[in-house]
């Protein structure tokens, strides 16, 4: 699998389709990925490499008699589904999963190195605004990284 970056705004058809950027499908080198809920009310897609790290690493950390525990897996692992391109590049998102992420027609699609996240366009434009002023708190904790 190569890198996956970008941000793609894109769009979501009445069935629930959505194109994904030939670079970002080229990077995944698969015709399927896992697509779960994330945080902030958007989507994670992952490869199916990818996804088996992320749920082994999940699993391996939950307890079944804790309710945190409990409460993340059924968060990420419950809702996933495998998710397979169609013959011109689209993904139809499930209904349950369009739900939750409150995806209706504009939507933006991001490279995360080794995942990627599907947003409504304005779901996301308002995570920007709320997010800016604990940003840069955040980017000072990584004073390990220098140039």
């Amino acid at each position: 699998m190569n890198l996956l970056t970008g941000e793609y705004n894109n769009t979501i058809d009445d069935k629930g389709r959505v194109s994904f950027p030939v670079k970002l499908r080229t990077a995944v080198n698969q015709n399927v990925v896992m697509v779960t809920k994330g945080l902030d009310t958007c989507l994670w897609l992952f490869t199916m490499d990818e996804w088996e790290a992320f749920q082994s690493k999940l699993m391996s950390n939950a307890s079944m008699m804790k309710g945190s525990s409990l409460a993340v897996v059924r968060h990420f692992i419950a809702p996933a589904q495998q998710v397979e391109f169609d013959k011109n590049g689209r993904l139809s998102i499930p209904q349950s999963l369009r739900e939750y992420a409150k995806l209706s027609k504009d939507c933006v699609v991001l490279g995360i190195a080794k995942y990627m996240e599907l947003w409504d366009s304005d779901t996301y434009k308002g995570y920007i605004t709320e997010s800016e002023s604990d940003f840069r708190s955040a980017a000072e904790a990584f004073n390990d990284i220098n140039f």
